[in-house]
């Protein structure tokens, strides 16, 4: 069982598609099987992304399994989840939401002191060029490690 900030699932591939400017953390309104699913890390990020809509926010197309031991009360795999930001930071969002290009995407679901919470991106799509740029950057800066690693092994 995750607690205390163990990320359940992190959204590996918003880093690889976007540029990431500013982080929130965000509480999730669940059903009870819906915080089952998620303690036994049954959680999809993949293409979810989260909306402003009449002053709340919602978190679109993350996909939560059926609880296993949970009969008729199971829920919706992939319905619309309430986002809980107070409403300063949602307006703030919303101002910063205004700009071409920026996308409000989840990059991990935690527990933190037994509750659910969602760390939110502010995120600007990259280009294929950028994505091509960013794993020659992190190929290089491994080589480079490597290097280093031998070296102070003694080997050459």
């Amino acid at each position: 069982m995750s607690e205390n900030n163990q990320p359940v699932v992190t959204n590996r591939k918003a880093y690889h598609d976007y540029k990431i400017e500013e982080t929130y953390e965000a509480g999730l309104s669940l059903f009870g099987t819906e915080v089952k699913s998620l303690r036994d890390g049954q959680i999809n990020l993949v293409d979810s992304f989260a909306r402003i809509e009449k002053g709340e926010m919602f978190l679109y197309h993350c996909h939560i399994s059926p609880y296993s031991h949970g009969h008729c009360s199971n829920h919706d795999p992939t319905r619309k989840r309430k986002l809980l930001l107070s409403r300063r930071e949602i307006e703030r969002l919303m101002g910063k939401m205004q700009q071409k290009g920026l996308a409000l995407i989840p990059l991990k679901v935690y527990f933190k002191h037994g509750w659910a919470k969602v760390e939110l991106a502010l995120a600007r799509g990259k280009k294929a060029y950028d994505k091509r740029e960013t794993i020659a950057k992190n190929t290089a800066q491994r080589e480079i490690e490597k290097a280093i690693r031998y070296k102070h092994q003694g080997g050459g």
